[in-house]
């Protein structure tokens, strides 16, 4: 195994009605920004339970943060904050909230232009110079909610860009699988798909000797398969909601990246996708994922066969063909889901994406990505190009 600290001081707060505790969770005496999304928690019940449960504290309300959250967005509430001396956020929603949430968190004391912290990939590691923040969550998918990583779009260049850092977790995290029984059927399909690829850029990588972590990644991925098509048709069913939920933040919260080796190529290329062509964020993972793995595919294919062995049963006489097979399941799976797999199943203005993508990599000096740091511009455009 790689080495690795392990650190995650989020409070995770799981189950039925524990929206009723956010008075025990927020700081006594904090005056509140809460941060939501287009409106859903007003029809979901969600807003009025947490306006019910902080009940005498003082409450500056910020709406409208967007899926892919803007800069340009972001950037109004940080002004409110410091105009109204807000002393606590907390974000109501799914991932996009949270990720802006914990922009603006870093935004409010920092020295110099914010949108450095996008351009430069600011980390940041010190308590005393961010906001402190919870979250309601209300769509799982990214793992937001118990982790210190956030991605935001900057409107004025299409760039969908990242921050994060250790002071950047949450101080809790409210989770009631139950708020899922509203959500569209689109979005419960995204968030199974997200989760998924989060998982599989932390596995799919090569083998090496983190047996445990392996397994992790797997137990993940085959929960997701047994409960993804169903809690899609039938989101108040308890178990299948509960067991999503906690997988859906397992995938990300830290734990199955630690002492291996992780790619995150996909995501890269999928989030300049939605940037171009407002694609939903899971779509696009679903759309370059595979594409990735056939490109890629001598150098990921012997842990490809594992994935398909343990995941999928697969059997074979060789490396190659399990590899070959649990690509086709993957696609398979991401169809029942509802995911159309072609760029061209998603939008007709794509014909010049890989050289808009590639010449975007080598300005930003991104000529080495994934687990080997052997994905060039050349192989980045053919995976682009392989999956129109």
């Amino acid at each position: 195994m790689l080495n690795f600290e392990l650190y995650n001081p989020t409070n995770y707060v799981f189950g039925k009605g524990q929206i009723a505790k956010l008075p025990t969770l927020v700081p006594q005496g904090a005056k509140i920004l809460l941060a939501y999304g287009g409106g859903s928690i007003f029809k979901n019940g969600v807003y009025d339970q947490v306006k019910s449960a902080l009940a005498g504290f003082e409450i500056v309300e910020f709406g409208g943060i967007e899926p892919n959250p803007r800069f340009e967005t972001l950037m109004k509430a940080v002004e409110l904050i410091r105009a109204q001396n807000v002393t606590f956020i907390l974000a109501v929603g799914g991932g996009s909230v949270i990720d802006g949430v914990k922009f603006i968190s870093g935004a409010v004391r920092y020295e110099g232009d914010p949108i450095e912290i996008l351009k430069n990939k600011v980390l940041f590691t010190d308590l005393a110079k961010v906001v402190p923040f919870g979250t309601v969550l209300t769509l799982p998918a990214t793992g937001s909610e118990m982790n210190s990583g956030a991605v935001v779009t900057i409107e004025a260049t299409h760039e969908k860009l990242v921050l994060g850092g250790s002071a950047l977790f949450p101080k809790f995290s409210i989770v009631d699988p139950t708020v899922i029984t509203s959500l569209p059927k689109r979005q419960l399909q995204n968030g199974v798909v997200d989760a998924f690829t989060h998982v599989m850029e932390q596995y799919l990588t090569y083998q090496h000797d983190a047996l445990l972590q392996d397994r992790f990644a797997e137990s993940i991925l085959k929960t997701l398969i047994e409960v993804g098509p169903s809690v899609v048709e039938t989101p108040s069913d308890y178990k299948l909601a509960s067991n999503f939920v906690w997988s859906a933040t397992m995938a990300l919260n830290g734990l199955i990246q630690k002492g291996v080796p992780s790619d995150w190529a996909t995501h890269m290329i999928g989030h300049e996708l939605t940037a171009l062509y407002e694609i939903d964020h899971a779509r696009t993972l679903a759309i370059i994922g595979p594409n990735l793995y056939k490109v890629l595919f001598d150098t990921k294919k012997d842990k490809l066969a594992q994935y398909g062995e343990r995941v999928w049963g697969i059997t074979g006489t060789t490396v190659e063909e399990k590899a070959e097979k649990a690509i086709a399941e993957t696609v398979a799976f991401y169809h029942t889901m509802g995911m159309k797999t072609k760029l061209s199943e998603n939008t007709n203005d794509y014909k010049n994406t890989a050289d808009f993508i590639v010449n975007r990599f080598e300005e930003r000096g991104w000529n080495a990505l994934g687990e080997k740091q052997n994905i060039t511009p050349d192989k980045v455009r053919e995976i682009v190009e392989m999956s129109y």
